[in-house]
């Protein structure tokens, strides 16, 4: 599911990073987040959603998010139902970190062209 998600990229730079230093917190990573929660039945864009608001709502979170906006476009979010979902935040988190995703979905956007 992971690969799904977030591409061959997301998975090896993980394998890489952490495989022989933590193996069994990947396995659980993995394991746990996206063979046992994204695997559920449901949606994979309300799953990224739900993902994106939640680790901008943390803060300090920018290298998962950044993940999370990409797999979000590769679930079949558009650019303005993020924009949206940011706007939505606003009264909620405020907004230093509302700009925070906001930079990040614009980094994002620019590197995928759209």
């Amino acid at each position: 599911m992971l690969r799904h998600v977030d591409g061959e990229r997301v998975a090896e730079n993980l394998q890489r990073a952490y495989g022989e230093f933590a193996p069994e917190f990947l396995d659980a990573l993995v394991g746990f987040a996206f063979d046992d929660i994204y695997g559920r039945p449901g949606d994979l864009r309300h799953r990224e959603l739900v993902a994106i608001t939640s680790l901008a709502t943390m803060g300090g979170c920018d290298p998962q998010l950044e993940t999370h906006v990409h797999g979000a476009f590769n679930v079949g979010l558009s650019k303005q139902e993020l924009l949206e979902a940011t706007m939505t935040l606003i009264p909620y988190i405020g907004f230093p970190k509302a700009l925070n995703l906001l930079a990040i979905l614009k980094r994002v956007c620019e590197s995928r062209g759209c």
